[in-house]
Order: C-alpha cells, then structure tokens, then sequence
C-alpha cells in the first residue's frame, strides 16, 4: 500500500485547520524551546518551519529558547567543568560569561538568521532586557555546608516593552534565557518559569513548552501513559503523588501561576513529534499534554 496521502486527504487536512486558523489569527503564542532536541538540525529545522507557519497564518509568535547543552560544551572548551546542585547551574563570573556569549552572540542570532531564511522577519532579544532578576540565597548541601550558586537567579520583574514594540513591528521576538539584575549585570535564569511569566504579562493566548518529553505522563518510561489534558489543581494531586518530579515541578507550576494569572492554556510537548506545534495548534485531536485552569 501507498504510504503517499492522497490530494483529497491533503485537502481534508486544510480544510479541518480551517476554524483553527481563523480562531488564533492575531494571538501570541509563546514558545518555549530547549532539551537537547535543539542539538538535532533535523528537530530545529522542522521546528522552525512552524514558526514560519505560524507568523504566515497571522498569529504572532514569541519564542523563548534554551541552550543549555552548548553552555556545557563551550565550559569544557575552556576547560571547565560544569557544576549543578539541584538542578542548578553553579555559576561563577567566569561562567556567566560564557552564559552570555553563548546565549546571546551565537544561539539567539542563529536562530534569527535561520528564521529569516525562510521568510520570517525576526528580532533577536536579550532576556536581561526583559527579566529583572535577583541573586537565590545559598544552597545548603552535604553536611550542612552553604552553597553558593554564584549569578543564578529568578525573576522578580517583567518588562515586556521590547516585545510587544516587535510584535507591533510585524516581528518574531527571540529571547534568550538571562536576566539583569537591578545594577545590569547579567543572570542565570529558570527559563520555564521565565517563560510562563512573560506569558502572562504579555498576554498570551497559548504557552507551549516543547522538550525532549512528549508531556506528562503517569509512567515517565512508558509513552502510552501520556496524559492528554488536566487541570491546574489535578497537577498539584500529581506533584503530591511523585507523577510530576524532578524538573518538571517548575515547569508545571509556572505554567499553572500563568493560568491563574489570565493565560488561556498550556501545552507539553514532545520535539520529537514531526511538527508537533502545528498538529497541537491547528487538528482536532492534538498531541502532548493540555493544561487548563
């Protein structure tokens, strides 16, 4: 048998997007990307290419992007050795240096620059123009010693100027994951909380994550447990539960502040998935995990 679809078929497809793409013409939608699947050029092109679906549709697209695996590459260039303590980037000057240049002077304006090469007019911004952050106190580690994570913060402002001034220009805002604190300095961010934050204070229509996990699931190693769709309260009952752990707390309860917080919906999903923002946003059966107040 064919695995070609048929024309007709092609045509049922637009024609079932059809309602979708009237509904979210003019929206934001802000996109959180990162996981290793930004190392796949495979996975980024395809992503992108949503994009640029996505801004021809109409709707105005915000994409906050990660970096965290060429951090750890470029440290061990320089011989450094990249440190965590729950989770957490330690993060000495030398470190954040390499944060900023990294996030700022070689992902985010590649990612620009890829955008523009498929017809998308994109601005890249820096999220220390964004997130006004501040210091996390010191950890308390093995045998009560206090650790101190060093430029690793969260952000206690939003200022979504900058944003919207490009939104209101036609433009694709790219945002790294950093924050300034009040003297300028740059800062290591949670760029899911940040994420969810700026959702809010623009506000979006839709907040999607998109990692290497296809959403929540009940069993972390089994794919068919994946949970279509629940509510801000019943993912608390799964945090308490130990289904939601690890990294994905964050995640979760920033997704769920931005709903109380006037968000309409939140979407999980898998980058692994061939174009999984465009099936979420425009077929009736969606992929990932929903999220609604």
């Amino acid at each position: 048998m064919s695995s070609q679809i048929t024309s007709r078929q092609r045509a049922e497809t637009l024609v079932e997007a059809l309602p979708y793409l009237q509904k979210f013409r003019g929206s934001i939608f802000l996109i959180k990307y990162g996981g290793s699947s930004m190392d796949s050029e495979e996975q980024v092109g395809r992503f992108l290419i949503d994009i640029a679906f996505l801004d021809a549709a109409g709707i105005r697209v915000v994409l906050v992007h990660g970096g965290g695996k060429a951090i750890n590459a470029r440290m061990k260039e320089q011989g450094l050795v990249p440190q965590f303590v729950d989770g957490l980037r330690v993060t000495d000057a030398a470190t954040i240096e390499i944060v900023r240049s990294v996030l700022d002077d070689e992902l985010n304006p590649g990612i620009v620059k890829q955008l523009g090469a498929l017809g998308v007019r994109a601005v890249g911004i820096s999220g220390s123009k964004v997130f006004i952050a501040s210091k996390l106190p010191p950890l308390t580690g093995p045998e009560n010693r206090e650790i101190d994570l060093g430029f690793v913060g969260e952000a206690e402002e939003v200022n979504p100027q900058a944003v919207r001034e490009a939104l209101a220009a036609g433009a694709v805002p790219v945002i790294s994951p950093l924050g300034a604190l009040p003297t300028g300095e740059p800062i290591n961010i949670n760029a899911d909380v940040s994420a969810a934050a700026l959702a809010a204070a623009l506000p979006a229509s839709k907040l999607i994550f998109l990692s290497d996990v296809p959403g929540l699931m009940q069993d972390p190693l089994d794919p068919e447990s994946l949970i279509h769709g629940l509510t801000a309260a019943q993912t608390e009952e799964l945090i308490d539960r130990g289904v939601i752990a690890g990294g994905m707390i964050p995640k979760v309860r920033s997704a769920t502040k931005a709903l109380v917080n006037g968000l309409g919906k939140v979407h999980l999903l898998g980058a692994g998935v061939p174009h999984a923002v465009l099936l979420e946003a425009f077929s009736e059966e969606g992929v990932g995990t929903e999220i609604i107040p």
